[in-house]
């Protein structure tokens, strides 16, 4: 079920929101939470119910894994149970996800012909896997309190952030739960819930949608792209892809909100980032921090000397861009992002610094640069649009060929404008405008008023109403790949 469809904004959410609470206020809390329970697993099984025993079994294991790790302090075989436990999890994510990748690439090497599998990706393994984890983890270093099945459950599968995260924490959400002020309905918190979903739904359906045309057309239809084409493909795919996925953690957080649960912030405005650590301390936030507390800093850090670190970034990065997805352009992309912080930390050491400017300019080039990988299906897409973006092959549009004749002897012609993405003078004003979106006004969490006002009733309600009404071309979230 898709956040962006009528059957959740209009039937799905209302039905378990008015039930919920209709529990708790009949003092109901065990049903109450029960029936989140049960209202998340139906809204995972929407998409295919074929794998809803593969998240049941996946939390039953874990849960009871936990449960072992907290209760056995002193054990000497805490550390082999938690390396079962991180193997396990480890192993549903790969055989699901990165079997054929494996299977392609061993046929590859040993030039032998064994059969791809051709697993359908089960929906969220990457998030609840991450998840649970995190989890195993933190009960091994007794950070954890012991929950009992059905709580553990709701903190795995809580519907608004089930998908595609935010990657939450225990100690988030648990406590949430059990506070007795949210089991009853908060009409602050409605209000404001409303008012970011509102946010959320506008970015995915109005703008991430727009530019997944340009995008799909550019990458995935045109065999070649001129100068402005190729462009135009990067920088809708940039754009794209950020309205997409934050606009679904605006949603969640928005939902949550209804349920009086605060999701951690995943984003704040990562392309006013000035280098590339400071993009990743706000891009996808939560990742960022699993990829940190438990990979990172497991491996030593920055502790262990300069050469040590550098290694450290790679691996983290490498194996970040490998959780994306089971290929090769993820892999280079994640390499690509390790080698930006590993020169980011060297020049930290020189006493020089850019003008802001500038080094806005280099960071958002290099992250949009870098998003061609991510986004290219095969190698050779990347360097169809990679090949155009540093050509000289300048089209421009008919009606300008007698204003600017005088650049036809230097390489430019004029003809059709950037026909093979599919778009016209009205992408180029997107993108214009979208660049002035994202760099000089506040993101959705800034947006959030201590108390709402009738402008920011209107704004909302305005943005819902155009929303809806184009729900009509829904599509799915890009990190539902993932």
């Amino acid at each position: 079920m898709l956040f962006n469809s009528y059957i959740f904004i209009f039937v799905f959410l209302p039905i378990t929101f008015f039930i919920y609470f209709y529990l708790n206020k009949k003092n109901l809390i065990t049903q109450g939470k029960l029936f989140l329970v049960l209202s998340s697993l139906f809204f995972y099984s929407w998409w295919n119910v074929i794998y809803l025993p593969l998240i049941l079994l996946s939390i039953v294991a874990n849960y009871n894994i936990g449960k072992f790790l907290l209760k056995n302090g002193l054990n000497h075989h805490r550390k082999f149970t938690l390396t079962i436990g991180i193997i396990l999890n480890l192993s549903l994510l790969g055989y699901f996800k990165y079997a054929d990748f494996f299977i392609e690439n061993f046929n590859t090497l040993l030039s032998t012909n064994h059969h791809l599998l051709h697993l359908a990706l089960p929906l969220a393994i990457s998030f609840f896997t991450f998840q649970q984890i995190s989890y195993l983890v933190d009960s091994y270093r007794l950070e954890t309190k012991e929950y009992d099945f059905l709580n553990y459950t709701l903190f795995v599968t809580f519907f608004p952030q089930l998908i595609a995260g935010p990657i939450v924490h225990h100690k988030e959400m648990m406590p949430q739960f059990a506070k007795k002020e949210n089991r009853y309905i908060n009409y602050y918190h409605i209000n404001i819930g409303l008012f970011i979903f509102a946010i959320g739904l506008f970015k995915k359906v109005i703008i991430a949608d727009t530019f997944a045309t340009w995008a799909t057309t550019g990458f995935d239809t045109a065999t070649t792209l001129n100068l402005v084409e190729a462009w135009v493909t990067s920088l809708s795919y940039t754009f794209q892809l950020y309205f997409d996925f934050s606009g679904y953690t605006d949603m969640a957080i928005g939902v949550a909100l209804l349920f009086n649960i605060k999701l951690p912030i995943n984003f704040n405005s990562p392309y006013k980032a000035v280098n590339i650590q400071d993009f990743w301390r706000r891009w996808h936030i939560t990742l960022s921090r699993f990829l940190k507390d438990y990979i990172y800093i497991p491996l030593g850090g920055n502790r262990k000397g300069e050469l040590i670190t550098y290694s450290n970034l790679m691996i983290t990065f490498i194996l970040g861009g490998l959780w994306h997805g089971a290929g090769w352009t993820f892999i280079f992309w994640g390499f690509l992002h390790g080698t930006a912080l590993v020169i980011h930390r060297i020049w930290s050491t020189l006493d020089f610094k850019l003008w802001s400017w500038f080094a806005w300019f280099i960071t958002f080039n290099f992250i949009n640069i870098s998003w061609v990988f991510f986004r290219a299906k095969e190698w050779d897409d990347a360097i169809k649009v990679l090949h155009g973006m540093f050509s000289f092959d300048l089209l421009l549009p008919a009606s300008l060929s007698h204003k600017l004749a005088f650049l036809t002897p230097y390489g430019v012609h004029f003809g059709g404008f950037i026909e093979n993405v599919a778009g016209n003078m009205y992408t180029i004003a997107w993108i214009l405008a979208t660049f002035s979106l994202i760099l000089f006004f506040k993101n959705a969490n800034q947006m959030i008023p201590k108390k709402l006002n009738f402008f920011h009733a209107l704004f909302s309600s305005v943005l819902l109403i155009i929303a809806v009404y184009s729900l009509g071309n829904k599509s799915e979230f890009l990190y539902f790949n993932f």
